[in-house]
């Protein structure tokens, strides 16, 4: 707006002149006069468009429309002041917007010195701290030397080849939203179901069709609503492979490459993206459960009986990728991300436009908790996907979470040995999406017309898409000038037909087909595309461009290939004019049918035409250049023929076989980061021959000599099924349950609460759990402000379920942000027993405990077992003392700026896994995702949570949580989750909303911690944008008492009126 100074010219003379006016004619300023309504013409002419001659342009008509000086002043005043409004109300959003990437570049900068001193102390010092073994971590590469080579010659092809047969690999892949279907996708039905769901179903295709893959699984969401096919509701679809002669050879019974339907969110709705976040903890379950089953089946049939564990979770987009990091952790297998389009640059693209403000975004598009997802993304993936450079360069550096400089600072470190003091970065990879050509036969002319008279007396008929384009042409040989794009503003395709219309050598050569997706009625399209349609309708009017333009309502996905091939049949030229393009997949379609391009250089497009060469790049807000380089490529004949043939000669490189080795050699080079305790499969089976009421608390270690009690404290109705136990194991031999009684809980997993010493490796026998033989499990996971009203819950909630004869057996776990010490005392102090608890969720999930009845091994005198195997699945991306040394600094910096010791550590509550701070005066405390982002900024990987009402902080490994900590007793002992019940108050420390979602049931507790909603007053997004509030596994109590608890259980089918 700056640049329009007739604009301001006149802004001045209407204030100069503004005193002077009478209360008639100043009334006239902001008056809608008969059917003129300037604020829609101002809405539709001016502020859709941008540059200063469209504006000029609507000044201008305005001017010469008015039928009377009167009606001409109105009209004028009104766009005038309009404008001034929005040019104020931009240059107010542009001002906060530069303050606050001015802040985050101050932030970033600071926090990369910080980072570069921790760092630069022992530079030269050969290997020590940080190991080069997790070099994927990092992002690194020791065996192959820093970048990447294509796979290009047919000899390394074959050698790759030959060295992947045996090689039996199990892929997850993860797309929540839109509608997926291996065959007859209906791509632009609705903005979820586009190119992203074609990307994701062919990516899982190829790669079942690759050696070495075993099987893929493209996990989805389940969609069994009336208004979309039945065939979106079935659980499994298997994709046949294109290319049947380069299938595998040798089939397994599980092999190949599937579609899994995982029910989660409203069962009988088909709902959008923005409304799946608080679904997907439901999602992470389903999907942790169709895993585990299919690594045991795939173990049974060449695992040789051992789990066969994905060798990745690729997550797609930010709701997958907030999914795939909570089942890489809960597995501890290797994470892969593709953004395909990144929240922070749609927010600012949003923020440029000035029509919302930032809370108005947030509320339409859940913007803030999909940059969270994207941020929870780069702390735990080893890998992120991208299909352009200009994806990193412009959009992931956006992210508090990658800073491209420190990047490289770490992997250098990396490759000499160095210690990089806790911090980690994801590796970012440019892999193109790739495409299938076999099916592809490109148009065989030459440029001189002979191609179109041989295809004209080809006895074969066309394609009926051909006639239903052709029929709004009155020259149908002329040139296609081709665009594939929805109505969308930032497809930018009004400028492309302004460019066509005011070119006039342009339209005598050429015609113009416009493919903007499929409608019945204008007036049924979302208000967006039909505003960009009737405009596009608008503007084919006034430069009377009929039988020029073609703009069919109706085609399917398969008559895009016949839509390509009659534009190469005409010599015509592809077109993408968008603002910005992430990729551009309809270039590599384009080209692979022999169409020369004319695409944006803004965004995908630009590495694309590196590659193939076949065409001109555009400025798309330059009308003129799109006109002038359609205009060369139509009108010169020898640069059409050689754009088409670098096209068809570079396209294999976009090929899925090739993106898929780029892709394959990748993931493979990640650490194996599996489960390295090995659960005995038969055993575990056989368990139904132990009694339900065993659990964690009846766990015999011989190699501690822990004596633990077997007949201690039971929750009533436990003790006629051990004695039916004993009846059993008496009849079937002492010696048989002697063996089935001591499978060991891991080798060395077992350590005494306060311990040191390990469990020695040789010998360790221990009792696994039987909580699979739980009728329920509780958990307690209620934060409470003081220590009394604690154990008065714990004592309600084991009270009303020992009131139920009829409940079966019941087991409880305690999951808090106490320390296992501070958990000790209150038990004691309530005259609680550990024996009446099966597990102890500790430190916000960083510890996890299980009771003992002996304390004589343990120099601190506490009956607790601690699982060691869970502390190394934790430890990824731990950063340990480097961790430790940034929160020394920040709470001293802190300190100095409050002059006072608000933040002091507190060393009792800390353990290795978890840094325990206590806070003087919770007011004064920054909120968490201040403290969060700091850490994210120095590549510290981590998990920051307030508790207590804001007196405590625990800082925590990324994969851990209270959350995650009940996956991890699923996935290790077998919990079943949907037999879960959590217990919470009304809010929780800043990691509550972790507990509400999720195949458990849950029951809030009305009126307790309501006072700990202040901690979650500054968050990046409400809580009620992730808050189940229609899901049937959630109750809310009308108070605590046991009948009210009772109430709460009955209405979740847990108990029986």
């Amino acid at each position: 707006m700056a640049g329009n100074d007739w604009v301001n010219s006149y802004l001045e003379a209407i204030l100069d002149v503004g005193p002077g006016l009478d209360d008639a004619k100043s009334s006239l300023l902001l008056r809608e006069r008969g059917r003129f309504s300037p604020t829609r013409y101002f809405v539709e002419e001016v502020i859709t468009r941008y540059d200063e001659t469209d504006l000029h342009r609507s000044w201008v008509r305005a001017a010469a429309t008015a039928r009377s000086p009167e009606e001409r002043n109105t009209r004028l005043e009104n766009m005038c002041w309009r404008i001034w409004n929005l040019a104020r109300k931009k240059k107010q959003i542009e001002g906060e917007e530069a303050q606050r990437v001015a802040r985050h570049r101050l932030e970033r900068e600071r926090g990369r010195r910080e980072a570069t001193e921790d760092m630069s102390e022992d530079l030269s010092e050969g290997e020590k701290g940080d190991t080069v073994g997790d070099i994927s971590a990092h992002g690194g590469d020791s065996t192959r030397g820093g970048r990447m080579k294509r796979i290009n010659s047919t000899d390394a092809v074959e050698n790759w080849t030959s060295q992947q047969k045996e090689q039996k690999f199990y892929i997850v892949l993860i797309s929540l939203h839109g509608l997926i279907r291996g065959e007859n996708m209906e791509l632009g039905r609705d903005s979820d179901t586009g190119g992203q769901v074609k990307y994701v179903v062919e990516l899982a295709r190829a790669l079942g069709s690759m050696p070495g893959v075993y099987r893929v699984d493209l996990l989805t969401r389940q969609v069994a609503a009336p208004d979309v096919d039945w065939s979106y509701g079935e659980p499994t679809e298997m994709l046949n492979p294109l290319n049947t002669e380069n299938s595998k050879e040798e089939l397994g019974e599980s092999s190949g490459a599937y579609i899994v339907r995982i029910p989660f969110g409203p069962r009988d709705k088909y709902v959008p993206k923005e409304l799946l976040w608080p679904h997907i903890p439901e999602f992470v379950d389903g999907a942790l459960t169709h895993i585990l089953q299919m690594s045991k089946a795939l173990g049974e049939q060449i695992g040789g009986g051992q789990p066969v564990w994905p060798v990745a979770i690729h997550g797609h987009y930010a709701d997958a990728g907030d999914s795939a990091a909570l089942l890489s952790g809960a597995l501890n297998v290797p994470m892969v991300f593709t953004g395909h389009s990144l929240g922070r640059d749609k927010l600012e693209q949003l923020l440029k436009q000035g029509r919302q403000s930032r809370e108005e975004i947030n509320t339409t598009y859940k913007i803030m908790r999909r940059i969270e997802a994207e941020e929870l993304t780069l702390d735990a993936s080893e890998i992120v996907i991208t299909s352009t450079r200009q994806e990193i360069d412009s959009q992931w550096r956006l992210y508090d979470g990658f800073d491209p400089i420190l990047e490289r600072k770490l992997r250098a470190r990396i490759k000499r040995g160095v210690s990089c003091h806790g911090r980690f970065m994801p590796r970012m990879v440019v892999i193109p999406p790739g495409m299938e050509f076999h099916h592809i036969i490109p148009h065989d002319g030459d440029g001189d017309g002979e191609g179109e008279r041989h295809d004209d007396s080809s006895t074969s008929p066309d394609p009926p898409i051909w006639s239903e384009i052709m029929r709004f042409f009155t020259n149908p040989r002329k040139p296609m000038i081709l665009a594939l794009a929805r109505a969308d503003p930032k497809k930018n395709i009004t400028t492309l037909v302004k460019a066509f219309g005011e070119c006039r050598p342009l339209r005598e050569l050429a015609n113009l087909t416009l493919i903007m997706g499929n409608r019945d009625d204008i007036d049924e399209m979302s208000s967006t595309n039909a505003s960009v349609l009737l405009s596009i309708l608008k503007l084919i009017d006034r430069y009377d461009l009929y039988g020029h333009v073609a703009y069919p309502k109706h085609h399917k996905q398969s008559d895009v290939p016949d839509i390509y091939r009659l534009a190469a049949k005409t010599k015509g030229v592809f077109i993408n004019p968008a603002f910005i393009e992430p990729f551009g997949l309809t270039l590599i379609e384009a080209a692979a049918h022999g169409l020369p391009i004319v695409a944006t250089q803004n965004g995908g497009p630009v590495d694309i035409h590196r590659v193939l060469d076949n065409g001109l790049l555009v400025d798309p807000h330059d009308q003129q250049s799109i006109a002038d380089a359609l205009l060369k490529l139509v009108s010169d004949k020898q640069l059409w023929a050689r754009c088409r043939q670098n096209g068809l000669k570079n396209i294999h490189l976009f090929s899925w076989p090739e993106h898929c080795k780029t892709y394959l050699t990748r993931i493979t080079s990640c650490k194996p980061r599996q489960p390295q305790w090995q659960r005995n499969e038969a055993d575990f089976d056989n368990s139904q021959h132990d009694s339900p009421s065993d659990s964690l608390r009846d766990i015999q270690d011989i190699s501690l000599n822990l004596k633990l009690s077997l007949d201690g404290d039971k929750t009533e109705g436990s003790a006629a099924l051990d004695n039916a136990l004993e009846t059993e194991d008496r009849a079937a031999g002492g010696k048989i349950k002697e063996q089935n009684a001591v499978l060991t809980l891991s080798k060395g997993v077992c350590e005494k609460a306060g311990s040191t010493e390990k469990a020695d490796n040789s010998s360790g026998a221990g009792k696994f759990p039987a909580f699979r033989k739980r009728k329920y499990v509780y958990v307690i996971a209620v934060d409470c402000d003081t220590t009394s009203e604690f154990t008065e819950i714990i004592e309600k909630v084991t009270e009303a379920a020992a009131k139920n004869k009829d409940a079966g057996p019941i087991g409880f776990i305690l999951s808090t942000a106490l320390g296992i010490s501070e958990i000790h005392t209150l038990l004691v102090s309530g005259g609680l027993s550990p024996s009446q608890f099966d597990a102890f969720i500790c430190n916000s999930g960083a510890e996890l405990y299980y009771p003992s009845s002996s304390s004589e091994d343990s120099p601190s005198g506490l009956p607790f077992v601690v699982d060691l195997d869970y502390r190394s699945h934790i430890e990824y991306r731990w950063g340990a003392e480097g961790l430790r040394k940034t929160l020394v600094r920040w709470v001293a910096n802190f300190n100095e700026k409050k002059g006072s010791e608000t933040v002091t550590e507190d060393v009792s509550a800390s353990t290795n896994h978890c840094y325990a701070y206590k806070v003087k005066d919770p007011a004064l405390i920054p909120p968490v995702t201040e403290l969060r982002r700091l850490m994210r900024i120095q590549a510290l990987r981590c998990h920051v949570i307030y508790s207590q009402n804001g007196t405590r902080l625990n800082v925590i490994p990324v994969l851990a949580s209270r959350s995650q900590a009940l996956r991890y007793l699923y996935v290790r002992w077998g919990l079943n989750l949907s037999t879960a019940v959590v217990f919470v108050g009304e809010s929780g420390d800043t990691d509550y909303e972790g507990l509400l979602g999720g195949l458990h049931k849950t029951v809030i507790l009305k009126g307790v911690n309501s006072g700990a909603r202040k901690l979650h007053a500054n968050r990046n997004y409400p809580l009620e944008h992730v808050f189940p509030d229609d899901s049937p596994n959630m109750a809310q109590s009308e108070g605590c008492s046991q009948n009210d608890i009772r109430a709460s259980l009955v209405k979740l089918g847990v108990l029986k009126r």
